[in-house]
C-alpha cells in the first residue's frame, strides 16, 4: 500500500481532491491530502494543513493572508510548498503526488513536484496542460494532464478526468522499477549534426563499465543535463554538443541558458568538452526569422526549424564563453577540436563550410583557456569514428585521473 501526497488549495477546490482521494483509496492506496490555499477554509479537512505548509519555508501565513494580496500568498506557498513535500520524501512517508489546478494551483503543485527527484510520480491535472508547459515541468519528469473543463465541481466530464488520473497515478507507485544496474553513470549531449560521434563513443564507454545516458541539446535536454549532474549521481560528463549557447548569445529558440556548461564545475566531475554544432543557432520557420538576419548564411532544416550560421564575431564570443566556462572545471578536462567540421555541414563542402569562424572559434578557445588544462586538435569532422574514439579515451582517462 502506497502514500500518494494529494496537494491542492482545498480552499476552492477542496471537493475535486477529495473524490480524487476517495478514487485512490478505493486502488488501496492512502491518500494524504495537503492544503496550500489560502484564501477561505478549506472545503474539507487536509491531513497537513495550510499553515503546516507554509511553516516549511518559515512563512507567516496568517499575516500574509491578513494583507489580501493572493499573487503574495501564491508565490509565499510557490515556496513553502517545495520544501514540505520534499521532506515528506525523503522521510518515505509518500510515495507519489497528484494535484488538480488552474493557474494559481498549477504553480504551486508543479513547484512542489520539481523539488522531487526524477523517477518519483508526479501527475498534474491541469487547465493549462495543453499549452507551453516548460516552466511548469522544468527538469523534472512531470506529467501534466489536460483537465479538459476547468477544476471547478463534479460533473460527467471531471468526473471521468479525475478519475484516469486517480488510476494514473496509483499504476505510477504500482510499477516496478528495475534499479539493479549499478554501473557509473556518463551523460553525452547530442544532435542531430553529432549523432555519428556519440553514437561511436558510448560503446567505447559502455566496454569500460559505464552506463551512458544522451541528452539532446535542445535547451530542455541541455538544462536536464546539468540538473542530472548538479544531483551528484554522474560520474562523467561527454559534452560534445554545446550548441546550446549558440542560441543564447544570438537569441535563438534552442537555449539552455547562461548557467549550461556550470554543472560539472559544481559538482567536481571529470569532463570531456567539445565546440560541437557552435556554427548553428536555431529558429522556427523560415519566414518568422528576425530580420536582422535575412542577410545571413542559413539552412532549412525542415519546415519548422530554420538553422544560422554563427559568423566569426559569433564564434569568437563562443570560444571566450567555453573556456571562461572550463576554467572553472575543478576535475580533469579536456577540450577537444575537431578542425576540420564542428556539425555535419559545417564540413568542406557543406552548407555552413566557414574556415574563417571555424578559426575564430577555435583560436579563442585555445588563447583563453587555462595553460593547464589539456586540448586535443585533430585534423578530422566531429563525426569521424578517430575523433569520437579519441573523446571517449580522453574521458576515460580523466575519470581514472579524478
Amino acid at each position: 500500500m502506497a502514500v500518494i501526497a494529494i496537494i491542492g488549495t482545498l480552499d476552492t477546490k477542496g471537493r475535486e481532491h477529495a473524490f480524487v482521494a476517495d478514487r485512490i483509496r478505493a486502488a488501496g492506496h492512502t491518500p494524504l491530502l495537503i492544503d496550500v490555499g489560502t484564501a477561505q477554509p478549506p472545503q474539507v479537512t487536509p491531513d497537513i494543513a495550510r499553515d503546516e505548509v507554509a511553516a516549511a519555508a518559515g512563512v507567516d501565513l496568517t499575516e500574509m493572508i491578513a494583507r489580501g494580496d493572493r499573487g503574495e500568498c501564491v508565490s509565499a506557498m510557490a515556496i513553502a510548498a517545495p520544501k514540505l513535500l520534499k521532506q515528506l520524501q525523503e522521510q518515505g512517508r509518500i510515495d507519489g503526488v497528484i494535484s488538480l489546478g488552474g493557474g494559481g494551483g498549477t504553480a504551486i503543485a508543479t513547484a512542489a513536484m520539481r523539488a522531487l527527484p526524477i523517477g518519483f510520480p508526479k501527475l498534474m491535472v491541469s487547465t493549462l496542460a495543453s499549452g507551453n508547459t516548460a516552466h511548469y515541468v522544468g527538469t523534472r519528469d512531470i506529467c501534466m494532464m489536460p483537465s479538459i473543463v476547468d477544476v471547478a465541481g463534479l460533473n460527467r466530464i471531471s468526473r471521468t478526468v479525475f478519475s484516469r488520473a486517480a488510476g494514473a497515478i496509483c499504476g505510477m507507485v504500482d510499477a516496478q522499477v528495475d534499479t539493479d544496474d549499478a554501473r557509473p553513470l556518463i551523460v553525452a549531449s547530442m544532435f542531430g549534426n553529432t549523432t555519428q560521434c556519440v553514437n561511436a563513443a558510448m560503446p567505447i564507454l559502455e566496454a569500460a563499465g559505464y552506463e551512458v545516458l544522451v541528452f539532446h541539446a535542445t535547451g530542455t535536454g541541455g538544462r536536464a543535463m546539468e540538473s542530472l549532474i548538479e544531483s551528484g549521481m554522474v560520474a562523467g560528463v561527454l559534452d560534445i554538443t554545446t550548441t546550446e549557447w549558440a542560441d543564447e548569445l544570438v537569441g535563438g529558440t534552442l537555449s539552455a541558458g547562461p548557467d549550461r556548461l556550470d554543472a560539472a564545475a559544481k559538482a567536481g566531475v571529470p569532463a570531456v568538452v567539445v565546440p560541437g554544432c557552435l556554427d548553428m543557432a536555431n529558429f522556427g520557420e523560415r519566414n518568422s526569422l528576425p530580420k536582422q538576419f535575412e542577410e545571413r548564411t542559413l539552412y532549412v532544416h525542415n519546415p519548422q526549424v530554420t538553422l544560422l550560421r554563427t559568423n566569426a564575431t559569433e564564434c569568437q564570443q563562443l570560444g571566450k564563453i567555453l573556456a571562461k566556462k572550463v576554467n572553472t572545471y575543478t576535475a580533469p578536462v579536456t577540450v577537444l577540436l575537431p578542425r576540420k567540421a564542428i556539425s555535419l555541414i559545417s564540413a568542406a563542402g557543406q552548407p555552413f563550410h566557414d574556415a574563417a569562424a571555424d578559426a575564430a572559434l577555435f583560436d579563442a578557445i585555445t588563447t583563453e583557456l587555462k595553460p593547464e588544462i589539456e586540448v586535443q586538435s585533430m585534423d578530422c569532422e566531429i563525426n569521424d569514428p578517430a575523433f569520437a574514439k579519441a573523446c571517449a579515451e580522453a574521458l576515460l582517462r580523466n575519470l581514472q585521473k579524478n
